[in-house]
């Protein structure tokens, strides 16, 4: 394609396809996993060349909480780097990804239920470009992301999903990206290199969770408060909890369920991943 006409032109009328895309729930975890090549990384580029290559990707990240939704809509999202203390070449990382107005005009008349602003200021954060990066390293597939609107509590969001089924038909790759569990200030650094190290709350939710996403128990996901003590130190605030609900309220009931990179990280965290279709 040659100029930024003809890539609004191949991109600017997505069509129903003969199949429903999947959808994701991706353990994120450390920035760094962007640019290390290990066992989570591994599996990011394994899961892309397991499913169909996608028309574009709409990513609802953990790292954009916002007052309302919003949806990133210009033609060249910038790449955010969102975090402090790493290596300098964690920094230098540019993921040049195109964005994709027509589709976010599209997603902004799907999510009846909320006002979605047309946002040019944002771009892709690290909950966004760590991941892609390694599923789709040539950065040719337009990357879109989708704000957390903080005002608003679990039901919501899990009911927001709904609307945005008919892009999985559209080819549109749907993916939330936070972590199960998510406590940094219980973070055990001495066990950070221990391979699958987790408290035994974390090891005991991370399980329930699993139990709960295979047997279609939203219920229980979607107020997980009720789950008892493990909850509220698995998960202290929700922004990283709310993707995986954006994620199963996209099942479709013919969707089969799958994990992957399903292991404990310094204690407090997990990187389990979600695989629906």
């Amino acid at each position: 394609m040659t100029g930024l006409s003809a890539f609004n032109k191949f991109t600017s009328d997505l069509k129903e396809d003969g199949y429903l895309m999947p959808v994701l729930f991706v353990g994120h975890g450390s920035p760094m996993n962007g640019i290390e090549d290990n066992e989570f990384s591994r599996h990011w580029t394994k899961m892309a060349q397991e499913i169909p290559t996608p028309k574009a990707v709409l990513v609802v990240s953990a790292h954009w909480f916002s007052k309302g939704t919003k949806i990133t809509a210009m033609d060249f999202p910038q790449t955010i780097h969102d975090f402090g203390g790493f290596p300098q070449a964690l920094f230098d990382v540019q993921y040049p990804a195109p964005g994709n107005p027509a589709l976010a005009r599209e997603t902004v008349a799907l999510l009846q239920s909320a006002h979605v602003e047309l946002d040019h200021d944002w771009g892709l954060d690290h909950g966004t470009w760590t991941i892609v990066r390694h599923m789709y390293p040539g950065a040719d597939i337009p990357v879109l992301q989708l704000s957390i609107d903080y005002t608003k509590g679990p039901q919501y969001h899990f009911d927001l999903a709904k609307e945005l089924y008919a892009l999985r038909k559209k080819g549109v790759l749907i993916m939330g990206s936070g972590n199960m569990v998510h406590n940094l200030r219980m973070v055990a650094w001495d066990k950070l290199n221990q391979d699958a190290y987790g408290y035994d709350w974390a090891l005991q939710l991370n399980t329930k969770f699993k139990e709960l996403i295979a047997g279609g128990d939203y219920t229980n996901l979607i107020h997980y408060d009720r789950l008892g003590p493990e909850a509220r130190l698995a998960i202290p605030t929700p922004e990283h909890y709310l993707p995986l609900l954006y994620t199963l309220g996209l099942k479709g009931e013919k969707d089969a369920v799958s994990f992957f990179n399903d292991k404990a990280v310094a204690g407090s965290l997990t990187m389990t991943s979600v695989k629906l279709g």
